[in-house]
């Protein structure tokens, strides 16, 4: 009789190793001394436990093998480990899902001052989100108990299966997107003139979302400001709380005198409650995030559009060199490894067609995980992927688990790629050292939401007499297929994945923009445009200019700058395109926004503390926001 030693063995270093890797991507967008436990806990194992059904999954395949098969086993635990590890990982994975990381998102973006009214705003808020998903659960139970009548395993069936199909239907959604963006932008990326067009004309968009956030900000800590120096009307306790927010701000002294001597756009209300603080509390959190958001989008920006033209540049001279005191230059491309030539050819004419190695075999990937998803009911015995899997004789073996493993790295790489193309998450974002706390809690909570839906929408792949024969499918898919309705939405659900690959192959989001005036997903524009379609990439070119002129002379003074080529010279298709600047045209330049800024002022602060007294979400409002 065989054993699973090794098999332990290799389980355990494989959760140590996600484990590992969590953790850096947590110090990579997290401040870890400064982030509470109570916060960085239910992040990693949001993220540490859905990850393992990666590894789990094709386990679980292994294991249901035979006797008489485990010679050719693959990695195999008993069942009856194999069924804990899913009961552990599911159950554990849905309270973080549903109750734990909601709760916490809605605690630290409370701005209330004492944890326990920030537990109450927070059970408030999500309050309204449970009422509607209890409304839709007690319509599904009465048709369960129609089908089934009562039984012990009735509300448990109901409670898993709406929670599959809810997470499945972002779940297609998202990957049906990813499968099509991702090859596409490795094809794109790969033509470096086109990268360049394309980055030059973000560059207006992003500019303006950066000097709009910072005008945002300021004009909020202007309205707290004001509150500090108020003598009337305030209570010793509000008081002290407002110093806190203000430290928080880190709100200079120098900025209490130009606020003396201007009006007050501002309107402060005459008493001051704590709905009120609460709110410009939670609205300084996010504009402070928002606006690090945006300068670290504009300088990555920056950092790509100066690395592409040098890689441009080098074409003529074959030789690619990186100034050490150019402005913004990231630490590791100042290390001298390589030779100018060898890293000229390395990034002139490798990696361009590494993009375009690995474009391929990602369209093949995902040609095949789409067509497993339409035919995969229909003729089983034609899916792609159940040969990539299951040997000849029916079985899954270790090649069978490396493939499961990679396939599923894959759908779950595409799903969470669209996060940054798909514009209906509001103002959330992951920022490097400075990730807004709600904004953690909510990418770990679609992780651990999105993770489930696509592992098991992949056994769904392989034959029935294998996946049927799993753990897995035990534990979730027989609840799934009691009852009719629920084999019929697993049957025709995944159909939907259509919707969103067409939609991004035949670009049929700049359509509906175009017609219904709504920007759903970011599109890239081979022809270097923004996504607003009036600023061109010159605009872009010109902002990426002026940032770069302005660093250098901001460091002109501890350094002298080694003479620099001018930035857009090495397009030769488009040389004989001069920018024709009017004298005034740098004034006109610096104080259009600034004009533009003071009329968007008045009518920003009026409506913020006139939502600062109101309800701070309605009913359908905090449906949509979660």
């Amino acid at each position: 009789m065989s054993t699973s030693l090794g098999s332990d063995l290799f389980a355990f270093l494989s959760i140590l190793a996600v484990a590992l890797v969590v953790l850096l991507l947590l110090r990579h967008f997290l401040p870890l001394r400064s982030t509470p436990a109570y916060i960085l806990l239910p992040i990693f194992l949001a993220l540490v436990v859905p990850i393992s059904i990666i590894f789990l999954l094709p386990i679980d395949l292994a294991s249901s093998l035979r006797a008489e098969d485990e010679a050719t086993r693959g990695v195999w635990l008993p069942e009856t480990a194999v069924l804990v590890a899913w009961r552990i990982t599911y159950w554990l994975t849905f309270a973080l899902t549903w109750i734990i990381l909601p709760l916490l998102g809605e605690y630290i973006d409370s701005g209330y001052r004492t944890p326990k009214d920030r537990l109450t705003y927070s059970l408030r808020s999500n309050g309204r989100y449970q009422l509607i998903v209890l409304a839709c659960g007690l319509g599904g139970l009465a048709y369960v108990l129609l089908q089934n009548g009562f039984q012990g395993t009735s509300v448990k069936a109901l409670v898993m299966a709406l929670a599959y199909f809810w997470g499945l239907i972002f779940a297609i959604y998202l990957m049906g997107h990813g499968l099509v963006a991702v090859p596409r932008r490795l094809y794109r990326n790969a033509n470096i003139r086109s990268r360049l067009r394309r980055i030059q004309g973000q560059a207006p968009t992003i500019h303006d979302r950066r000097t709009k956030a910072i005008s945002e900000l300021e004009e909020l800590e202007s309205q707290l400001t004001q509150l500090r120096q108020r003598k009337n009307g305030i209570s010793r306790d509000h008081q002290e709380w407002i110093e806190e927010i203000a430290d928080g701000s880190d709100i200079p002294e120098a900025r209490l005198l130009p606020v003396i001597s201007q009006p007050s756009r501002a309107t402060i209300p005459v008493v001051i409650t704590d709905r009120y603080l609460a709110e410009l509390a939670r609205k300084l959190n996010r504009a402070r995030h928002k606006r690090l958001r945006f300068i670290d989008t504009w300088d990555n920006l920056i950092r790509d559009a100066v690395a592409t033209q040098a890689v441009l540049n080098s074409s003529e001279s074959k030789k690619m060199d990186l100034d050490a005191s150019t402005p913004l230059t990231r630490p590791f491309e100042q290390l001298r490894v390589l030779t100018p030539y060898t890293r000229h050819l390395l990034h002139y004419h490798i990696f361009p067609k590494c993009r375009v190695f690995l474009a391929v075999i990602l369209s093949i990937a995902s040609v095949c995980i789409v067509w497993s998803e339409l035919i995969k009911y229909i003729a089983p015995q034609l899916s792609i992927i159940r040969f990539t899997v299951v040997s000849r004789h029916g079985k899954v073996h270790f090649a069978g688990q490396i493939m499961a493993t990679l396939w599923m790295c894959y759908m779950c790489a595409a799903a969470l790629a669209s996060f940054g193309d798909v514009k209906v998450w509001g103002n959330r974002a992951l920022v490097k050292r400075n990730t807004y706390g709600e904004s953690a809690t909510w990418y770990a909570g679609q992780v651990a939401k999105l993770t489930v839906p696509l592992a098991y929408n992949f056994l769904t792949f392989l034959p029935p007499d294998v996946h049927r024969d799993t753990t897995f499918y035990k534990f979730l898919g027989q609840l799934i297929n009691l009852t009719p309705l629920g084999k019929g939405f697993e049957v025709f659900l995944p159909i939907f994945i259509l919707v969103p690959v067409c939609a991004t192959l035949f670009n049929l989001y700049g359509r509906v923009k175009g017609i219904f005036r709504i920007d759903i997903v970011q599109e890239d524009d081979d022809e270097g445009t923004s996504s607003s379609g009036t600023a061109s990439w010159r605009e872009g070119r010109d902002l990426i200019d002026r940032e770069l002129n302005g660093n250098i002379q901001s460091t002109a003074s501890h350094r002298p700058p080694p003479p620099l080529q001018p930035y857009r010279d090495s397009i030769p298709s488009d040389s004989t395109h001069h920018r024709i600047i009017p004298p005034s045209s740098n004034t006109n330049t610096q104080s259009t926004p600034r004009l533009n800024s003071e009329q968007r002022q008045a009518s920003r602060l009026a409506a913020a503390t006139a939502a600062a007294e109101e309800e701070d979400e309605s009913f359908f409002q905090g449906f949509a926001h979660r």
